[in-house]
This record gives C-alpha cells, sequence and structure tokens, in this order.
C-alpha cells in the first residue's frame, strides 16, 4: 500500500492561512520536504487547487519566465513537475480543472484506491479541509511541516475540523538556517 505524506507550511499558531486566506508566509511552492523522490502523485484539496493550477501552468506557459514565489526562472526539474507529475484534486463542487495532469476525485473512497494502486508515496498538498478529512478517515501516514518562525494570531486553524485526538510519533526534527524548524511525524504508530 502507497503511504500518504501530508506536507504543509505553518507558522508556529498552526494558522495555515491568514484571516483573508493570505499565503504570504509560504516562501515557494518548491519541494523543501524532500518528496519529489520519494512520491510519485500529489492530492490536493479544492479550495488550494485554483491557486496551486495557476502557479505551476505559469510554469508550463512561460518556462524562461520568472516565478512569482522565487523571483527566478523555473529549474527543469520544477518544468518537469509541471508537465509529468499527477495530480488529483479531491472536491465535490470543481466541474473541471485547466490543468493536464490533474484529474478530480469526488470522495475519500477514490483516495482510498489510490493508496492501493501500485507507486511511491502520495504527497498531499492541502489545505486544512483536505489534511482534516484524511486524518478523519486515518488516511495519513505520515505529517511533514516546516514551522515558520511567526504567529499569525488569527486565520484558519490547520487543524480546525479534525475529529478527536490524534497521538503523533515524531520521527525526526531539523533546524534550517533560515530558523524554520522541518518537523517529520508519524500520524500513528510505525
Amino acid at each position: 500500500m502507497r503511504k500518504l505524506i501530508a506536507a504543509l507550511q505553518v507558522p508556529l499558531d498552526g494558522m495555515i492561512e491568514g484571516p483573508r486566506g493570505e499565503l504570504d508566509r509560504v516562501a515557494h511552492w518548491g519541494d523543501p520536504f524532500g518528496l519529489t523522490s520519494e512520491a510519485d502523485v500529489c492530492l490536493l484539496g479544492g479550495g488550494m487547487h485554483g491557486g496551486y493550477e495557476r502557479y505551476w501552468t505559469s510554469v508550463l506557459a512561460n518556462p524562461a519566465g520568472t516565478l512569482e514565489f522565487t523571483g527566478r526562472p523555473p529549474t527543469a526539474e520544477e518544468i518537469s513537475y509541471a508537465d509529468q507529475t499527477p495530480h488529483y484534486v479531491l472536491s465535490t463542487t470543481l466541474q473541471r480543472t485547466h490543468w493536464h495532469v490533474a484529474t478530480l476525485v469526488r470522495d475519500l473512497q477514490a483516495v482510498r484506491a489510490l493508496k492501493q494502486q501500485r507507486g511511491r508515496a502520495i504527497h498531499a498538498v492541502g489545505g486544512a479541509g483536505l489534511v482534516s478529512s484524511l486524518m478523519n478517515e486515518g488516511l495519513v501516514d505520515e505529517l511533514r511541516f516546516i514551522i515558520n518562525p511567526i504567529v499569525l494570531g488569527r486565520g484558519k486553524r490547520l487543524f480546525q475540523h479534525v475529529l478527536g485526538p490524534h497521538a503523533l510519533v515524531l520521527l525526526g526534527a531539523e533546524r534550517l538556517g533560515s530558523g524554520q524548524i522541518k518537523a517529520f511525524h508519524a500520524a500513528r504508530a510505525p
């Protein structure tokens, strides 16, 4: 069975976005978690899909252009990711996507079926509603966080829709040069 890894950047107070939906504390949408070699499929929630799709389709539309978050042209690896990595979007409301690598899935049974397929890990990119739904159904195997040294104070909490307690097991942590902490947790006992 494939492992499902939810990987997110969060501030110290666990607010996944600011009070008006701001994501400005996220430095880039690259791979700070080291998942490129581990995962071959990504999973998004419908709420996050729009901005994520716009970012990566802009990479394909202008591969020599300047990326919005980084201020530099995309790398060959980023272009390949945008063009070839399958993405599944869990949504009951979206009617279609505009990105050729994105496929809509309508329920968590489809995610269970995806976990049963052959392949490497599934990278659950987010957002908060998706991660909560996956955790509530016991589908998350590992959580990876980049914890940014900032407190938003208000906004959307990452775990606001998680039902009941979920004991996590720390697998490792690392202090990054930027003052961030990278932390890995098993969502259930290994």
